[in-house]
């Protein structure tokens, strides 16, 4: 669907109300330094590679296909970690301002959330999409530094995940890379004090050990898988939860 971008607006958009979540969670969003740590503790941390520009961004893998929640989850199913990049689903910073693609599956007819309340202020829901703005401006260029610090030091590794599950079905992810324990240990000690006082030494650490999240996921989906009808149940449990986003 065509963007429909509008300057948000009390006035033009005081009825004007969202879902948590545009449409089924993504599997793969992309995701900014900060975020690392609390995302490697819930799901794998990865690299992807632009096809189009051969950039690398950081990346939070959830499941193996959309709307497939393999992550931790909370008590009410929905995924522990929330990035940033969820947040702001739907709003773009365009100058100093705030816009609205009003045409985005978060504004869909049925939205339980106001933009803004009777006086025409931003409701709180509002104000955590302008703090998640506001954080990926800020945030975007000391992420780029960090991948690039990466790959000049040669610490980006391609990673092959293939997996076969219990049922028979299988699932290869590609364009997926990794940060690399060997190259990590083999930097020489100037290196590793530069990366550590640049505060990078802790997230390359925690985006190579959320490798080990991959293993956990696909226990998880074979769990499911042997749940059999009730893994139905589960789904639509899953479903409920997550109709609070969606």
């Amino acid at each position: 669907m065509e963007e429909k971008l509008e300057l948000l607006d009390s006035a033009v958009h005081g009825d004007l109300r969202m879902h948590r979540l545009g449409g089924r969670h993504p599997h793969i969003v992309q995701i900014v330094l900060p975020e690392v740590e609390r995302a490697a503790a819930t799901c794998p941390v990865l690299l992807a590679k632009s096809p189009d520009t051969g950039r690398f961004s950081l990346v939070a893998l959830f499941g193996f296909s959309p709307d497939e929640i393999l992550a931790e989850t909370d008590d009410s199913g929905s995924p522990a970690f929330v990035p940033l990049e969820l947040a702001r689903q739907g709003f773009y910073a365009v100058e100093q301002n705030i816009a609205v693609d009003v045409a985005h599956p978060r504004f869909a007819a049925g939205g339980p959330i106001a933009l803004f309340n009777a006086l025409g202020d931003p409701t709180d829901e509002t104000r955590v999409v302008q703090q998640a703005i506001g954080r990926l401006m800020a945030m975007g260029p000391p992420t780029e530094a960090f991948i690039e610090a990466m790959v000049a030091l040669r610490l980006v590794e391609a990673i092959a995940i293939q997996l076969k599950f219990d049922d028979g079905s299988s699932v290869a992810l590609n364009g997926l890379y990794t940060i690399s324990g060997d190259a990590l240990s083999a930097l020489p000690d100037s290196d590793i004090i530069r990366l550590f006082r640049a505060g990078w030494m802790n997230p390359a650490m925690m985006i190579r050990a959320s490798v080990h999240q991959i293993g956990a996921m696909a226990r998880r989906k074979n769990q499911a898988l042997a749940s059999g009808p009730a893994a139905a149940a589960d789904d639509l449990a899953l479903g409920k939860a997550l109709a609070g986003w969606a």
